[in-house]
């Protein structure tokens, strides 16, 4: 036994040193990944947190898909659909407020713990009950602390009820239950690892529902278990033999933290990774002409965009959220920094989402725009900051609006930090001027219409955290229309409440949407299976291959 443990303890420690060798910037030409072992170069300093009901940030959001599984789970034949994953079946009642599921037997996590209804309540409730930045998604069906344990429960071992305040069109309700707040948790697991709070005003519960330890632990059941992650350096997943699926093709996937085109360029041409996630047209065009290697795009139900803190009294200014959309120069943004990897797209319903609006009604107009800093009272332009996560393609346009908005007499200072920097700061609604990105939480229009064009409570103490709020935008009207656009269950109707609310936001917002991002990879042709979906949770790696 002792000589089994030291053998055991000694292939551990190997794998160990070969992980850490493969993290290592510096491999030399011509090395080769291992045969079972994915690995990426991908910008992952946004992820704050693994937990779940806690992050919310694009990258985060590809690994929860990969290694926690939900309920049901957006059908990438038809993204008008959802599919099952842990449910079997469901039924909604006649008065369409109450939602039953059905689990498939036999269920377990990667810790070998049967998965049942108790672990769907209980996952439910501690998302709700942390009240992180997601748990909008789930409470805005009128769940809340105080009433989830009625509202999300166990019928039996393999029967889950979830009941909702309103009679809701059941596309909406399936495709937030398909978002990454809802994966479900190893509640077993998770309890040995709860840690006590002392209950005070802004948190009334005496634990923490293990969120101390998921912040950097795992507790799921998907095709993928996370083995680590080091914070700005390395995300690593490994194969769940216990996953109810087709199992995954290799053993671990490793992500590498690498911000930089040029170096995930080189690193994919030496062969020291397999894929390259965040590449700039330049490097896309020598990676295509490269025999060894190939690349692969898909459109993303993402939105760059640059939002006006209305805190801010000279941005608060009607006439000067007007200027800053006469003042980002889109046709050369994209022949240059967006060629390849994104489309100009103006409003906030990307394409392909039921009630879009193909309207770019914006060009550069230095003229115009110094018209309207006029009628604002500001003819000689103001100082303003921008708070930047460096990298591409965010930085290139950050510093093409900074020229644009020079040429009006607004002076702009760029503030770079990684994604976690800016994105704190974001959130804390203490920025002047943001540049980012972002993803729909769940394929209905309402995701991207609740954020941009909704904002319950402009107070700082507001709950729904939506862009519109961390902007200080204060809409009641738009933010009624926005919840009336998702009751109507006439798609015709409702895709033209939709298209209302986007021409309003065109013209009267604190947000300039620039393009709608077109995701690339770069990829080493020994590679089978890897695709690209619609959105981050659905980049799946359980199908790829090595030749």
């Amino acid at each position: 036994m002792m000589m089994e443990k030291l053998a055991l303890r000694s292939r551990i420690l190997l794998a160990g040193a070969a992980m850490s060798a493969l993290l290592l910037a510096g491999a030399p030409a011509g090395a080769v990944t291992p045969a079972d072992t994915l690995v990426e170069g991908f910008a992952i300093d946004d992820i704050i947190s693994m937990d779940p009901g806690e992050a919310f940030e694009l990258s985060t959001a590809e690994v929860t898909g990969n290694t926690y599984d939900l309920l049901v789970r957006l059908d990438l034949s038809d993204t008008s659909k959802v599919k099952p994953d842990l449910a079997e079946s469901w039924t909604v009642s006649d008065d369409g407020l109450t939602y039953t599921f059905k689990l498939k037997p036999g269920l377990k996590f990667a810790s070998g713990n049967p998965i049942t209804a108790a672990d769907v309540a209980w996952s439910f409730e501690r998302a709700v009950k942390l009240d992180k930045s997601p748990a909008f998604i789930i409470d805005q069906f009128g769940i809340s602390g105080d009433n989830v344990t009625e509202k999300a429960k166990a019928v039996d071992d393999t029967t889950f009820q979830f009941t909702v305040d309103k009679a809701y069109a059941p596309s909406f309700v399936l495709n937030c239950l398909s978002a990454t707040v809802a994966s479900i948790v190893d509640a077993k697991l998770v309890k040995e690892h709860v840690a006590a709070v002392t209950p005070s005003a802004d948190y009334k519960w005496d634990n923490d529902f293990g969120n101390a330890w998921l912040k950097t632990g795992y507790a799921g059941s998907g095709v993928y278990k996370l083995r680590e992650w080091r914070a700005n350096e390395a995300v690593v997943m490994e194969r769940n033999d216990n996953y109810y699926g087709e199992k995954a093709k290799l053993a671990r996937v490793i992500y590498r933290n690498m911000k930089e085109s040029s170096a995930q360029r080189l690193a994919l041409e030496a062969g020291d990774i397999d894929v390259a996630r965040n590449l700039e047209p330049n490097d896309l065009d020598a990676i295509a002409k490269n025999a060894d290697l190939t690349t692969t795009s898909a459109p993303k139900g993402t939105v760059y965009y640059i939002s006006l803190n209305q805190k801010n009294p000279n941005l608060s200014k009607p006439e000067v959220r007007q200027a800053f959309k006469y003042l980002v120069d889109y046709d050369a943004l994209s022949t240059t920094i967006l060629k390849g990897i994104g489309e100009i797209h103006q409003t906030f319903l990307p394409k392909g989402v039921l009630g879009e609006l193909d309207e770019n009604p914006f060009k550069l107009d230095v003229a115009k725009a110094k018209e309207l800093l006029a009628k604002a009272g500001l003819p000689d332009g103001f100082s303003v900051t921008m708070d930047v996560r460096t990298g591409q393609p965010t930085t290139g346009m950050a510093e093409s609006i900074q020229q644009t908005l020079g040429q009006a007499g607004i002076k702009l200072e760029i503030i770079p930090g990684d994604g976690k920097q800016t994105l704190t700061k974001y959130r804390a609604r203490n920025h002047d001027i943001y540049i980012g990105q972002w993803g729909q939480d769940y394929f209905d229009p309402n995701s991207n219409a609740q954020t941009f064009a909704s904002n319950p409570d402009n107070s700082d103490a507001g709950k729904s955290k939506t862009l519109a709020w961390r902007n200080a935008w204060d809409i009641p009207d738009l933010t009624k229309q926005t919840e009336a656009a998702l009751l109507e269950k006439d798609s015709g109707k409702r895709a033209d409440m939709y298209k209302d609310l986007e021409k309003k936001i065109l013209d009267t917002s604190p947000f300039v949407v620039i393009h709608q991002q077109l995701e690339v990879a770069g990829l080493r042709k020994n590679l089978k299976g890897f695709a690209l979906g619609p959105s981050f949770d659905t980049n799946f790696v359980g199908p790829v291959s090595k030749e």
